[in-house]
């Protein structure tokens, strides 16, 4: 195979950290190649040095052999690399084609050439199966669809190396297998994809070669047949890491949360939850499967009061709080890990430490005199970057300049640490690196055997099985089946997902 791309010597440090040092990676055409690594790693460094986003310190890149600078996106798209960024780059208040004109940066003939823009979105689309209405609003497709108008952005430009960073974070199964089948189309036009993640099921399964980071350094590169799952989690941690999880059984309580003929709203106006009816009590983990779409986000907008209730009820420990606001909901209890952790799990433009601290402002430990004391908050948010192994310059960084994974372990941390009485465990490992994902997970069965009643809703199957105590199939914006783990099988939560009712399956 020829090669298209190649990285020699880069290094980049920020302050006196090694973000990517001496790094070397070639790249031939129609080959997929996985970069992975522990979150901090230097992946998406190394990607927005090679997009144009960051200039190395040192090092080469070479395209088709030559030799070239890349010192903006701009340059890159012009050699045929195009990148999809792990947070999407999309103004949410204009269409698909205005957001693809802006992007060819053709804004001032906007009425001229958003015909002629369209009409290519559509043939894009149509070739890769993409299905985009170009007409549409950012802010009205899902996340998945979001991620296809970034992907059409970058093959609009006749792009060669397309990257992906942590594409699948935000996708339902069957998005991900859309996603592949895209993936597979690119590589049969003799196209190449860089492909960033920390799943290790879809590396294994996509991938051509994969190259491990650790601290910066590639340490490794394998081809598929040649590795495995458990000495690629090797590799990425420096150490055995057991992929699943232990538990003993359930130390089932009182009831925590009981949600009564539901029925809320999308944002569509589209009845979203109809009729749901579900309990979970102290000491369990009840498991919301289901193909994301069928009312997951609704239900839990509901219980936090970030959704009006039409009808129907919400009770936390007995109490009746059913369109109560978030600020009263959270005051009885409850910790919450969102789906979407830049617009409601984070303040995007303040410290790691504000962040980290945001529920311990009101508390007396933390007051002198009646003063907010930040030597204590500062102690109280280390201990949480130290256990929850969050990579950081500092406490005083700004959130947003931490890497995806980072910033949701710092949200998981603060609302664990909370010790709830009950915690709604939203995609709660999405983006994070495998080592993380373990501990994520025992830390959330510790609160489960501490009395905690945890409702966790994944897109991941195996996650949803591993630790859940009962499993509850959402459809149609109801639950539909409800199972013991002793019961689960892939087979059977598949059929319900699909809307396929059994007798024996509830």
């Amino acid at each position: 195979m020829a090669e298209i791309l190649r990285l020699e010597g880069i290094s980049k440090k920020f302050g006196d950290t090694y973000a990517n040092k001496d790094i070397n990676l070639r790249v031939e055409t129609g080959k997929v190649y996985s970069l992975l690594g522990e979150n901090g790693a230097g992946k998406s460094t190394l990607m927005n040095i090679l997009f144009g986003l960051y200039e190395a310190d040192s090092g080469k890149i070479f395209v088709d052999g030559k030799e070239v600078k890349i010192r903006s996106p701009r340059d890159a798209i012009r050699l045929g690399i195009g990148m999809v960024h792990q947070h999407f780059m999309l103004v949410p208040a204009l269409t698909v084609v205005e957001n693809l004109v802006l992007a060819a940066n053709e804004g001032s003939r906007l009425l001229t050439n958003a015909r002629r823009v369209a009409k290519h979105i559509q043939e894009i689309s149509q070739k890769y199966g993409l299905q985009i209405d170009p007409y549409r609003k950012v802010a009205d497709l899902s996340v998945g669809q979001q991620q296809r108008v970034e992907i059409i952005k970058a093959i609009y430009h006749d792009c060669r190396v397309l990257i992906l960073d942590e594409p699948t974070a935000v996708l339902t199964p069957q998005e991900t297998e859309e996603l592949y089948a895209i993936i597979e189309r690119f590589q049969s036009e003799n196209k190449s994809v860089i492909f960033i993640s920390h799943k290790l099921n879809e590396v294994m399964h996509v991938s051509d070669v994969i190259s491990v980071l650790r601290n910066g350094e590639i340490i490794a590169t394998r081809r598929k047949e040649e590795t495995d799952k458990q000495e690629l989690a090797r590799l990425m941690v420096g150490a055995q890491v057991k992929l699943a999880v232990e538990k003993a059984a359930a130390p089932c309580g009182e009831e925590v949360l009981r949600i009564e003929n539901l029925r809320v709203r999308g944002r569509r106006g589209n009845l979203a939850v109809d009729g749901l009816n579900l309990v979970v009590h102290a000491g369990e983990i009840y498991g919301v499967a289901g193909v994301d779409g069928n009312g997951q986000r609704e239900m839990v907008e509901a219980v936090t009061g970030l959704s009006r209730v039409e009808a129907g009820s919400v009770h936390i420990l007995g109490k009746d709080l059913t369109n109560h606001t978030p600020g009263q909901v959270l005051q009885c209890g409850v910790a919450h890990i969102p789906e979407d952790r830049q617009n409601v799990g984070i303040l995007m433009q303040d410290s790691l430490l504000k962040n980290l601290v945001l529920y311990d402002t009101n508390k007396p430990e933390y007051k002198t005199h009646r003063l907010i004391d930040w030597k204590k908050e500062s102690a109280h948010a280390q201990q949480m970057i130290e256990k929850y192994g969050i990579k950081t310059p500092g406490l005083s960084t700004q959130i947003k300049y931490l890497s995806g994974g980072n910033q949701q372990k710092a949200v998981v941390a603060r609302e664990l640490e909370k010790h709830p009485k009950l915690l709604l465990a939203v995609y709660p490992t999405r983006g994070v690196d495998i080592g993380a994902i373990a501990f994520i997970n025992r830390e959330i069965v510790k609160a489960r055997d501490a009395g905690c009643a945890v409702l966790l809703i994944s897109a991941e199957l195996d996650e949803i099985m591993n630790l859940s105590d009962r499993i509850g199939v959402m459809y149609g914006g109801r639950i539909i089946g409800e199972m013991n783990q002793a019961e689960a099988t892939t087979e059977k939560i598949g059929m319900l997902m699909a809307g396929v009712q059994e007798e024996q399956a509830c």
